[in-house]
């Protein structure tokens, strides 16, 4: 708080119970961080538990370099405000202490008085592990000791991860994908999400789970976007080795983990970051550049060397700590833009007149460079709404260095279009081929994302038009047309078996609608596609370079059908794709495909069994020998009503190869 009274009985501290002589901090940490190059600050700053000469006790160590005073208080003295003072290290900024006697469980705080007297605070520690269940803010010392069994994951997820791996990911709440009604409606804990969604994610065929920010937050309708906890999984669904618990069990089983990740802004709740020692320590002190207005939140200061160092280690914390296979960087573009969402005279221009945020840049290409040189075998996504260049490509040619970047124009332009009436769809045909003229500028991952299923927008199933039939055939028909296209897969929880509400953070899916025939339907095409999406090849191995994708036939905006080869590494890979967006069959519909024999009709978003109307090609189609479309043989196909379909070229019997004589 902030006040005129005088501190001056504050400064004077009771007995000294602290020891100073056993300091944690070795002169190069302080040096690393003072210049922004410390990135593993979470082994040394906050609590931790440590022997010191054979006594058992807590070092402490926080950054207040404009602070007279620090305190640690908790419920070991009474949350005595004076009592046990650490001591500052030199000109480093960091104050420090170690407390024989306390340990692991320990709820405390760090008591702050300000030089210039009239500010004192009561602060969360920035660096802590386990933080007390909100509305209460006090952080708990705690280890992180936790015996990991997911070694034969972590020996093959280069390849998991690769970009010419198949990446189909579920993105979740953890709060609000299930909950258990018998008990209050409470949420599922850490160590039963681990059970019952490893189980439901392999049913379905995903390859990992993305999961909304984990990091400790006040405010619970925030989705975990308003973070306080930097190093500290919400404790409202259990421990930190809960949390471990979890990524250990869906990495046991196949499923890998990508977390959100929130370096943008943080919230103004006093027992935060925000003025953390009487000053803008880890925010800019000018508004233009210090605060968002959209979100009332308060924004990073990257120019700042220690802001870097503390942002750089949470990231590598959760990678190092908690084994976690990619990072997904939350609001890039209001990072990147010195006037993102702010009108004219709100912001401060950089040194050369420039919109661009020089230091941001900086930052995430530093945040970059350092998480790939120590984990090569994991990948940051970059939600970034704009054509910010090269987003995708290596800082030493120019780019941000991140793995992938959310394509959001594709997810805007392909929900627009399908949000539109079939009748009407002719008419603005380009809304879905216009994406091909910039698909391999950068590693595109394509998202139906929770932020299109909120806030009035409906869900998926909702935006669909027509009646409940076609609602239904749209979402196959939008669902199988982005495992088709190139880019990374994800999905939003619900949108796979075509919830009907909005999402709520505060329920469950709708679980009880799996019983109905068409809900079914959708959640058995989503796990067959993704089963197809991990088994071919054509379709994940070139989603990020040109070769593999060829247009068979772009501009048959009449009839609203389109159709396009993937293709992947191996002679034969060849898996052709037509999709009719109205609600007419097409039949005698003629392509062009590059050879000749059977092609076996593999996936079709109307078989009766999603939900579908029948119409197909009866298991395939025999191509004729009649040129098409600047290839050599000819097709004449079924094409259903609102629907998209997926033949492979038969592959020639081995005594037709010559391989048995």
């Amino acid at each position: 708080m902030t006040t005129e009274t005088s501190t001056r009985d504050l400064r004077r501290p009771a007995a000294m119970t602290v020891r100073h002589d056993a300091s944690w901090l070795s002169g190069d940490d302080l040096f690393l961080f003072n210049e922004g190059n410390h990135f593993r600050l979470f082994d040394k700053l906050g609590a931790h538990p440590r022997i010191v000469e054979g006594v058992a006790g807590t070092n402490f160590a926080v950054w207040a370099p404009a602070a007279e005073y620090v305190n640690v208080m908790g419920e070991f003295n009474g949350w005595n405000k004076t009592s046990h003072p650490l001591r500052p290290r030199g000109q480093s900024g960091i104050w420090e202490g170690f407390i024989p006697g306390l340990g692991q469980g320990m709820p405390y705080k760090y008591h702050v008085v300000a030089r210039h007297g009239r500010y004192w605070v009561d602060k969360a520690d920035p660096f802590a592990f386990r933080t007390q269940t909100p509305p209460q803010t006090a952080s708990i010392v705690w280890s992180l000791d936790h015996d990991w069994g997911d070694r034969d994951w972590m020996a093959t997820r280069a390849a998991r991860n690769s970009l010419a791996a198949p990446i189909s990911i579920y993105e979740v709440h953890l709060g609000s994908w299930r909950r258990v009604p018998e008990d209050g409606d409470r949420p599922l804990s850490y160590r039963e999400l681990a059970v019952e969604l490893a189980e439901y994610v392999n049913q379905t065929g995903f390859t990992h789970v993305e999961f909304l920010p984990v990091m400790e937050h006040p405010f619970y309708g925030s989705w975990g976007y308003q973070v306080t906890g930097n190093f500290a999984p919400t404790s409202r669904y259990g421990s930190p080795q809960d949390f471990m618990y979890l990524i250990d069990y869906l990495h046991q089983h196949g499923i890998g983990v990508i977390r959100d990740w929130v370096p943008s802004h943080f919230p103004t709740d006093e027992h935060g970051l925000i003025f953390f020692d009487g000053t803008h320590l880890y925010e800019h002190a000018d508004e233009k550049k210090g605060i968002h207005r959209d979100w009332n939140t308060a924004v990073f200061n990257y120019s700042r060397h220690e802001v870097r160092s503390f942002l750089i280690s949470a990231a590598l914390f959760w990678l190092d700590k908690y084994h976690v296979d990619g990072l997904r960087v939350d609001a890039v573009a209001s990072m990147l833009y010195l006037d993102y969402s702010r009108k004219e005279g709100e912001w401060i221009p950089n040194e050369f007149g420039g919109r661009e945020n020089l230091e941001a840049i900086s930052f995430l290409r530093q945040l970059n460079v350092e998480v790939y040189r120590s984990h090569p075998d994991v990948q940051t996504f970059a939600e970034e709404s704009t054509s910010w260049p090269m987003v995708s490509r290596p800082t030493y040619l120019g780019g941000l260095g991140f793995g992938m970047k959310w394509d959001m124009g594709w997810m805007h332009d392909t929900l627009h279009y399908f949000a539109r009436e079939p009748v009407h769809r002719k008419y603005h045909h380009n809304e879905l081929t216009f994406r091909a003229l910039y698909a391999f500028t950068e590693n595109f991952t394509l998202p139906l994302s929770h932020d299109e299923v909120v806030y009035g927008k409906g869900s998926l199933l909702g935006k669909m038009p027509g009646d409940e039939w076609q609602k239904f055939a749209n979402l196959r028909l939008l669902l199988g047309y982005m495992f088709a296209v190139p880019g990374k897969k994800l999905l939003f929880m619900g949108g796979e078996f075509g919830q009907w509400n909005e999402w709520s953070h505060e329920a469950s899916l709708d679980w009880h609608l799996l019983q109905y025939p068409g809900h079914a339907g959708i959640q058995k095409w989503v796990a067959d596609l993704n089963r197809f999406y991990r088994t071919e090849t054509a379709l994940h191995e070139h989603e990020c370079v040109p070769t593999g994708f060829d247009w068979i036939n772009a501009n048959d905006s009449d009839q609203s059908v389109l159709s396009f080869l993937r293709r992947g590494r191996s002679a034969g890979s060849d898996c052709l794709v037509v999709v009719n967006l109205t609600p007419e069959p097409r039949y005698n519909y003629c392509l062009g495909v590059p050879t000749g024999g059977f092609w076996t009709e593999v996936l079709n978003s109307d078989a009766r069994h999603y939900g579908g109307s029948g119409h197909g090609n009866m298991g395939g189609v025999e191509a004729a020998p009649i040129r098409s479309h600047g290839r050599q043989a000819t097709l004449n196909l079924t094409l259903p009503p609102l629907g998209i379909v997926f033949f492979k070229p038969a592959v020639a019997p081995e005594s037709e190869c010559g391989l048995d004589g």
